[in-house]
């Protein structure tokens, strides 16, 4: 079973936005995950999801659509954990995705969320870039 990324590590691509280590635990992360027989279609449900949320929260959006958009991205928490009891596969994806929800949810304010957002799909997205390249179906 694939080694999650550690809180620490999730903490600070999400919290600090530290992108090269974004990029090596990504690639680490989405090739185990690969090798795990994790699939595609497990991820892009989850993943199409976020992207609809990304398309509504950007940063132009004001407050009150910032906050349903965070309702959103914390209520992908449950789906996850849902997932991930139905295909054990999906748990160790699940458990990064959901610590780094809670570090989006926990930015001081509004704009603090919405760049942390950013992050977490960069993140999410990188994953799933690598898992590709290593051969997920």
């Amino acid at each position: 079973m694939a080694q999650v990324i550690s809180k620490d590590a999730v903490r600070q691509i999400i919290a600090e936005g530290n992108a090269r280590l974004l990029v090596n635990e990504a690639e680490r992360f989405g090739t185990a995950l690969a090798d795990d027989k994790l699939t595609k279609t497990q991820i892009r449900g989850v993943f199409g999801t976020v992207r609809q949320i990304q398309a509504a929260w950007d940063k132009e959006a004001g407050e009150a659509e910032a906050r349903k958009q965070l309702r959103r991205i914390l209520l992908l928490k449950p789906r996850l954990a849902y997932q991930a009891r139905r295909d054990e596969k999906v748990k160790p994806l699940a458990d990064v995705l959901v610590g780094a929800i809670d570090l989006v949810a926990d930015g001081k304010d509004s704009a603090q969320q919405t760049e942390r957002f950013g992050y977490f799909v960069d993140l999410f997205e990188a994953i799933l870039a690598y898992h590709t390249a290593a051969g997920g179906k």
